[in-house]
């Protein structure tokens, strides 16, 4: 099968910081530091409990070691964490198809996979036809919400491109 998916968590975290210049970024900071992406922020002023603001933060990590090092340096930052949660893993390949197609093709193959598989977000990019023979490439990447899911993907791929005589290859 060859690579092996890419395998994060998203977790919503509630953070209280002080009400000082700087103080978000200091608390938004240390989830790049571990490798974490940031999905979405809201800090609210209004809220304030102890001359702390409230820190809404959605973010990406990949594993529960990172989120114990996250954990970590917020407490080195007096940064209070009043709630985490909502935490769920998502799998995450890529797929390139080559061959003579269109993007209806592709199109169609995917809607047919999100009626069977639970998908978190899924991006397409195509080339365009070499010398007018109809021949192209698509790059699929797509996150979905657990590896089962990621299986059935690439059995449907799989299956479709070897019926069509397209290459098929997973994991770039």
């Amino acid at each position: 099968m060859g690579a092996r998916p890419v395998v994060s968590m998203m977790v919503n975290a509630e953070l209280y910081v002080r009400d000082l210049p700087g103080q978000l970024v200091g608390s938004l900071e240390p989830i790049s530091m571990v490798d974490g992406n940031i999905v979405g922020v809201v800090h609210d002023r209004e809220q304030k409990v102890n001359q702390r603001i409230l820190v809404s933060v959605t973010f990406e990590v990949s594993s529960n070691r990172e989120l114990d090092r996250l954990k970590a340096i917020w407490k080195s930052r007096d940064v209070i964490i009043s709630k985490m949660g909502s935490v769920y893993k998502t799998c995450t390949m890529e797929y390139m198809i080559l061959g003579t197609f269109n993007a209806g093709y592709v199109d169609e193959l995917l809607d047919e996979a999100a009626q069977r598989v639970d998908f978190e977000s899924v991006d397409v990019t195509y080339s365009s036809s070499n010398g007018g023979n109809g021949r192209r490439t698509a790059m699929i990447s797509a996150e979905l919400k657990s590896q089962s899911d990621l299986d059935k993907l690439d059995e449907l791929l799989a299956t479709a491109c070897e019926k069509d005589g397209l290459i098929y290859i997973r994991g770039l």
